[in-house]
């Protein structure tokens, strides 16, 4: 892209929306992971009694859930960030480079 091209769409409103955005949900996104994350693991070292309680008749602990349950957290905080991007970023992406284009 030339420099013209990348001025126009840097002082595109819409681009300064977009960054916004973008910024504020992956932010909150990647807070919400930190919380999660380092929450089981502070759990791991420092209660490690609630951890090893069975789960059920079994021999499984109650960690092994919750550690699954962070495993599957990621997964849905990574798909919600997929959907809005498809959904509402990659709309506005598109908008911004077609008024860069005129």
């Amino acid at each position: 892209m030339s420099d013209a091209v990348v001025a126009r769409i840097e002082a595109n409103p819409k681009y300064q929306e977009l960054k916004r955005k973008r910024s504020t949900f992956g932010w909150t996104l990647c807070i919400l992971m930190f919380i999660v994350y380092y929450g089981y693991i502070a759990l791991i070292a420092f209660d490690k009694p609630f951890l090893a309680q069975p789960f059920g008749d079994g021999v499984t602990s109650l960690g092994i859930p919750i550690g699954m349950g962070v495993i599957v957290f990621t997964i849905l905080i990574t798909a919600l960030y997929v959907r809005k991007a498809n959904k509402e970023y990659d709309t506005l992406t598109a908008e911004i480079l077609k008024e860069a284009a005129k």
